[in-house]
């Protein structure tokens, strides 16, 4: 009697161990899924699209800054810049899998603040690369070029190199409602010496910092108006769009094309005389720089705040006197992308 309680007692522990490792199994499964599990750090990232050379060089830097620090990253993307929706549902997903931060180049400035509020509400560190955020607070920190002084200086340098010509100008802006396209638009305007009145300015164009709809906005203003002779762009690609459009024109007065990227594409093409000039911004520390405060938050406690501007420099091959310039040989030491 006492051997056959001693046999049913231990098969019931056999069959309880069995069933507990199998549970186990089964949970460790579903972990590796997606979802972070036990003492993982994970660090979602979230560019306006996969496709801009500016934002893959942001990712891949925060993917090798991630592996070197031993953390995850899980990086997520909106379909075209201005797809707000799009970095609404990424910064949802990357909630619903745990990580420990999200960081974030807002097409929008205000359109996925509410994605924000609910990701910090739980305890997630959320840091602004690229892009500020309107209300600025609305993140922990932003890390960022300063995207006005990249502006002037853009613009300082675009009316110096016109010298005593008379300015006819076109501006071909980003995306409405980001804080990228207003801050470099407005910063343009203040060091060339223009308001959004001047007569100097003989049209404008939203682009959304795509080289196709730069070209053919390109086009269209200069059919309103062939004499232009200074160009600002948000961006490198509505660069590139602008050029090939004056390229294909049978002749004409010389432009000054300006821009802010700093891409190696951009350099070469500076270097190349397809624009004038270009100013060039560090995405590769933005993200550096986001991955180590993430990872020091969750290791430490200690949150980062504010404003972090990780500087620019513009460059050009053709400089002129009072415009502080790197030509495009040191460009190309320092160019991503």
């Amino acid at each position: 009697m006492c051997l056959n309680k001693v046999r049913v007692r231990s098969t019931a522990l056999v069959l309880a161990a069995t069933c507990l490792a199998m549970t186990a199994a089964c949970t460790s499964e579903k972990s590796g899924s997606g979802a972070t599990s036990g003492d993982e750090i994970a660090i979602g990232l979230v560019t306006k699209t996969n496709s801009n050379p500016y934002f893959v060089a942001l990712r891949e830097s925060a993917q090798s800054e991630s592996e070197r620090r031993g953390v995850k990253l899980i990086a997520l993307a909106g379909k075209f810049d201005g797809d707000n929706q799009g970095q609404v549902d990424a910064v949802n997903n990357l909630v619903a899998q745990n990580v420990k931060g999200i960081l974030i180049t807002p097409s929008s400035s205000q359109g996925v603040l509410g994605a924000i509020a609910a990701a910090r509400a739980k305890g997630i560190l959320v840091i602004a690369l690229d892009t500020a955020t309107d209300p600025a607070d609305a993140v922990d920190a932003t890390f960022a070029t300063d995207n006005k002084a990249a502006g002037v200086a853009q613009g300082t340098y675009v009316r110096a190199a016109l010298d005593s010509r008379t300015p006819n100008v076109l501006l071909l802006d980003g995306t409405p409602g980001s804080t990228v396209d207003d801050q470099r638009h407005r910063g343009f305007l203040e060091g060339f010496g223009l308001t959004e009145e001047s007569p100097e300015i003989k049209g404008a164009a939203v682009t959304n910092g795509d080289q196709t709809k730069a070209q053919t906005a390109m086009e269209n203003l200069l059919q309103r108006d062939p004499g232009v002779n200074a160009v600002y762009t948000i961006n490198e690609p509505a660069a590139a769009g602008a050029a090939k459009a004056l390229a294909a024109r049978p002749d004409g007065e010389d432009v000054v094309v300006g821009s802010i990227d700093g891409s190696c594409t951009g350099v070469r093409n500076v270097k190349d005389g397809r624009f004038t000039a270009t100013v060039m911004q560090f995405p590769e520390k933005m993200a550096q720089l986001g991955v180590a405060a993430v990872v020091e938050h969750a290791e430490n406690g200690v949150k980062p705040s504010g404003f972090t501007d990780t500087g620019s420099q513009l460059i050009t091959d053709k400089p002129v006197p009072g415009v502080p310039s790197k030509d495009t040989a040191w460009g190309l030491r320092n160019c991503w992308g």
